[in-house]
């Protein structure tokens, strides 16, 4: 007589393992979009938090999606009810440090096992860069309130320079006040990497990663690299910062114009050109370099 496969799970058995939760802030955003897709292709669950009113298509299948305000201490209370890790990344502005302070509190009382925390490099509470200043508060916070975390600190992000591409169009120039300084800038997709790594690995509990690109670099240099990708002269022009700040007024908003300002003050200094061992170390690849970047983006930057 022959026997049947029994159905179901065996009487005693262990149960299957619960998938890993993630919440994501910023889930359409330069990190956070990316990031939704590599944990998905982790086998994660994926929450994703938008701000309300955003169309759900700009999401892929199979995530989680949920409505909150960063302000709204009760909406983000119901997002984090139930996830396992987090991931923090809030967009730039006055209110950032008031709204990840926020949210971390409530993780903390959500009982998030993981927080991934996007922070910046060189985060100091005495910095005279504003981000650098708010960032570290928030770190401190975190490590008051004793949840474990893993701090990434990326340099410059190659895809900021995506900004610059209706100027180098028109002009044909990269302008920025920073002289012959070199900064390590980081593609996001690296970040990515090791934000997904942190998140679905074990091993980085109250690790501190600078994530910095292969080399540090010259605005020069991204401008010969920008003319190789696009096959048009493509120069750096060095502006005082009064000037650079003249062409992004009405661009940005006031707050976060005179933080660029600082941050390229620091920049100017020689403050960013460390170059880090740390993409490689925690995804077992290096960084990508910025001529494959800008290969890529070409289209961007072509007149």
């Amino acid at each position: 007589m022959a026997h049947r496969r029994p159905r179901g799970r065996a009487r005693g058995a262990a149960p299957p393992p619960r998938r890993l939760t993630v919440l994501v802030t910023g889930a359409t955003g330069n990190t956070g979009r990316p990031l939704v897709d590599e944990l998905l292709r982790r086998g994660t669950g994926v929450r994703a938090m938008v701000r309300p009113g955003t169309d759900p298509a700009r999401l892929p299948p199979g995530v989680e999606l949920v409505e909150a305000d960063l302000d709204d201490a009760a909406a983000v209370g119901a997002a984090l009810k139930g996830v396992d890790r987090a991931y923090l990344v809030t967009r730039s502005s006055e209110r950032a440090e008031a709204q990840q302070l926020q949210f971390v509190e409530l993780a903390a009382a959500a009982g998030v096992s993981h927080l991934v925390k996007l922070s910046q490099y060189a985060a100091s509470a005495d910095s005279p860069v504003r981000f650098l200043r708010y960032h570290a508060a928030v770190e401190q916070r975190v490590r008051e309130l004793g949840i474990p975390f893993t701090f990434l600190r990326p340099n410059l992000f190659l895809q900021a320079f995506l900004d610059f591409g209706p100027i180098v169009q028109g002009m044909g120039v990269l302008p920025a006040p920073i002289g012959a300084a070199r900064v390590s800038v980081v593609d996001v997709r690296d970040i990515v990497a090791v934000a997904a790594t942190a998140l679905t690995e074990p091993g980085h509990g109250g690790a501190t990663y600078t994530i910095t690109g292969p080399a540090a670099v010259t605005h020069a240099e991204i401008a010969a690299a920008i003319s190789a990708a696009t096959g048009q002269e493509i120069t750096f022009a060095d502006l005082p910062p009064a000037v650079f700040e003249e062409q992004l007024r009405g661009v940005l908003p006031p707050w976060q114009l005179a933080g660029l300002l600082e941050d390229y003050a620091h920049y100017a200094r020689g403050e960013a050109a460390e170059v880090s061992p740390d993409v490689a170390a925690v995804t077992g690849r290096p960084a990508r370099p910025m001529e494959v970047f800008f290969a890529e983006h070409a289209a961007a930057f072509t007149r």
